[in-house]
């Protein structure tokens, strides 16, 4: 098969994709790169929530009921929300799903709802989502986190071991002293990376058990991540396309 061949079986349709990734693993720059480079949209919870409680729409009313008593959307709530969001027109080549799904539980409705649903009601044939799990050395995520520093007047960030400021404690820009945000600290982040494992690893279990589970490299420049994710997305819609 052809270069050019190759390229239009991958515009006609990316498809789902979700990216896992504990805090600082970078899955925020990766996401907004592959949206960018494909043109598909990248979809958080936290978006959608926000937008139907903003549009006052009915399910948008019952998650701010349920927000304000302090208690987690239920799944059939947040279901609702992302089938709605999944029809928009921008979702038909593909998406980025970012914090969803976050239970095995979710991961069996999303799949559902590609498979008997949204695939077949678009005529777009069989297209089950592509998992990515970004891997990276635990001692390298703490560096990533515990060496971040913000300058409180401009808000431009730092890390200490990999984007030092040209003079310690000091921002570039302003000369403002540079501060640790609360969440940056060791004590949180490593609570933080204890809630990510034990909350994320049955979603990858899920994945895994399918088959539709790899990983990369994550401890490797920025760019040759991107590179791996792209690798893998392309040769993953070829072979969709080709029926393999």
């Amino acid at each position: 098969m052809g270069a050019g061949s190759t390229m239009e079986r991958i515009a006609r349709g990316i498809g789902p994709i979700i990216l896992l990734g504990s805090p600082g693993a970078g899955k925020g720059t990766q996401a907004k790169r592959i949206a960018e480079r494909y043109g598909i949209p990248q979809i958080s919870t936290g978006d959608i929530l926000r937008e139907h409680v903003q549009r006052g729409t009915e399910l948008g009313a019952q998650a701010k009921d349920v927000m304000a008593r302090g208690d987690l959307v239920p799944d059939e709530l947040m279901y609702g929300m992302m089938a709605w969001r999944l029809r928009q027109v921008d979702c038909e080549r593909g998406f980025i799903l970012d914090g969803f799904p976050r239970t095995p539980a979710q991961a069996g409705w999303l799949d559902a709802f590609l498979e008997h649903e949204f695939f077949e009601n678009q005529h777009r044939g069989q297209c089950l989502p592509i998992v990515i799990r970004i891997d990276v050395d635990y001692n390298q995520l703490l560096r990533r986190l515990t060496g971040r520093r913000s300058c409180p007047v401009c808000g431009r960030i730092y890390n200490i071991y990999s984007q030092p400021p040209r003079v310690a404690d000091a921002c570039d820009v302003d000369g403002s002293r540079l501060v640790i945000r609360n969440d940056d600290r060791e004590e949180v982040i490593r609570e933080r990376l204890t809630a990510y494992e034990l909350q994320t690893r049955p979603v990858a279990e899920y994945y895994e058990c399918k088959g539709r589970l790899v990983s990369v490299n994550g401890d490797l420049p920025v760019d040759e991540v991107t590179a791996q994710i792209v690798r893998l997305i392309e040769n993953h819609r070829v072979d969709a396309a080709d029926g393999s």
